[in-house]
């Protein structure tokens, strides 16, 4: 099977989606690449994200809705909650180790045999 494409996403692509990036960007298990929802966003998703993900990784149930409400027109690939809240830095040791555990969790639960 080819490494499987992770599409990691949070409000503005600051903080959380940007370490989850970043701290994964080199695994040799999957692609990953992060995006945001706001217009404010570094990078702000878009259909061809979408496309491209075989999951997608939100940090708030809210995310997920909004996604489904602006994408409702494509297949869209499965969408996890990490249920981590926007109370972090960018690469904060603490966001790091939850990042790790839960991506590296959801990654065993859907790509391992």
């Amino acid at each position: 099977m080819p490494r499987p494409n992770l599409l990691v996403v949070c409000g503005k692509n600051k903080r959380r989606s940007r370490t989850a990036e970043y701290i994964f960007k080199n695994d040799d298990r999957f692609n990953i690449r992060s995006a945001g929802l706001s217009p404010q966003s570094n990078r702000k998703i878009s259909e061809g994200d979408l496309n491209w993900a075989d999951v997608a990784l939100v940090m708030e149930s809210d995310h997920k809705a909004k996604i489904r409400e602006l994408y409702n027109h494509l297949e869209l690939p499965p969408i996890e909650v990490l249920d981590i809240p926007d109370e972090y830095e960018f690469m904060d040791k603490e966001l790091v180790e939850i990042l790790a555990s839960k991506i590296n969790a959801l990654h065993e639960a859907f790509f391992d045999d």
